[in-house]
């Protein structure tokens, strides 16, 4: 589902709310030991994973131009997919460590990042799934561990589900499993997220990050500050004159997830991603319940944090009512229930580190 899950739109770049204000493009674009120290921050890691042996390369897979991240061949193969709404740099605090021991493949998937995809490419599991399949074949080469958060645990469970051959053993990151399908999504926060979505392709919007903003101007006003929608918006414009061509990364905003779900949208997330979750397309001939059934090689569900809010509206991915029916029909899985937000190997990356490695390497 959406990386804001762990936001929780409630709590939706509050993180910042301290930042954004009247000295807010001050800060930015003057100088200062907040503005020094807030910068070095993404700057750190980009150095970091690139210091570990990463590099950044393309494969062009039937219709679908992937971008991806490959590590040093240190170990098995790993695939990574990210959240909804962010891209590869979301796993920038443990690409570094999990490079020690495995040969990692951290790929933007259809509609995110810089893979491209043919125009009127369908955004829907079974299409997204089995053209990522066919990275497995063509460019890793053999089966994987893989792991995914959010919708990417959604398409791994797809990848367990449908081609277990390609799969050693698999980790369903915090995934909207059930609570993504109709009509139980209605009841999510997410869905007040895929509205805009849709409301983006309806209009042919251009520039998804600003639109995103307006779109949502009343919650940003009510829960984070009057004036933070102009600000905000202000400080990506000046962001994108001082880096032309990069994605916007705010250093304004100290909280991990918030910055890169704004990344992530900065002229690289397809709308038509969340689109699809918004009309029910998504799921189209992908049923969660059958698809864990189907699954025969090793599999941990990973469940963060949640809540319900304004009396039903679930902010998280899932409840405990859907990762214990996940479980239900998971017939070799093992549950693991985490103190951390929804993009767990942001908010907890040593944790993350942890389960994985301990995870795949008894598989």
């Amino acid at each position: 589902m959406s990386a804001s899950d762990k936001i929780s739109r409630r709590h939706a770049l509050a993180a910042g709310a301290g930042a954004l204000g009247a000295g807010v493009l001050a800060s930015v674009l003057g100088s200062g030991p907040a503005r020094a120290s807030a910068l070095t921050e993404d700057g750190y890691w980009h150095a970091r994973v690139d210091a570990a042996g990463y590099c950044a390369k393309t494969a062009q897979v039937g219709g679908v131009n992937f971008s991806y991240r490959e590590g040093p061949a240190n170990g098995p193969a790993l695939l990574l997919l990210h959240a909804q709404q962010v891209d590869w740099f979301s796993y920038s605090r443990v690409l570094p460590d999990l490079a020690a021991s495995f040969h990692v493949f951290d790929v933007d998937y259809q509609g995110h990042g810089t893979t491209t995809t043919t125009v009127g490419y369908p955004m829907n599991a079974n299409r997204i799934g089995t053209d990522l399949a066919a990275f497995i074949e063509s460019v890793i080469g053999g089966p994987a561990y893989v792991t995914g958060n959010s919708s990417g645990g959604l398409l791994t469970t797809w990848l367990a589900a449908n081609r277990p051959d390609l799969v050693t053993a698999a980790i369903l990151e915090d995934p909207p499993l059930f609570a993504s399908e109709y009509p139980r999504i209605m009841k999510t926060i997410a869905y007040r997220d895929f509205a805009s979505s849709a409301k983006g392709v309806a209009q042919n919007v251009q520039d998804f990050l600003l639109f995103w903003i307006s779109d949502n101007k009343e919650f940003i006003t009510q829960n984070i500050a009057p004036g933070a929608v102009f600000v905000l918006t202000e400080t990506i414009k000046a962001k994108r004159l001082l880096n032309p061509g990069e994605p916007v990364e705010l250093a304004i905003i100290p909280d991990d997830t918030v910055r890169l779900f704004l990344r992530g949208m900065d002229h690289q997330y397809d709308p038509r991603f969340g689109a699809a979750f918004y009309d029910g397309s998504w799921n189209a001939g992908f049923d969660h319940a059958t698809a864990l059934a189907d699954i025969t090689v090793p599999t941990m569900l990973m469940h963060a944090n949640y809540s319900w809010v304004e009396g039903d509206i679930l902010y998280g991915a899932m409840d405990q009512n859907d990762a214990d029916k996940a479980m239900s029909y998971l017939p070799h899985g093992i549950y693991k229930r985490v103190d951390a937000g929804h993009v767990t190997h942001l908010d907890k990356p040593q944790d993350f580190i942890d389960t994985l490695t301990g995870f795949f390497t008894r598989h």
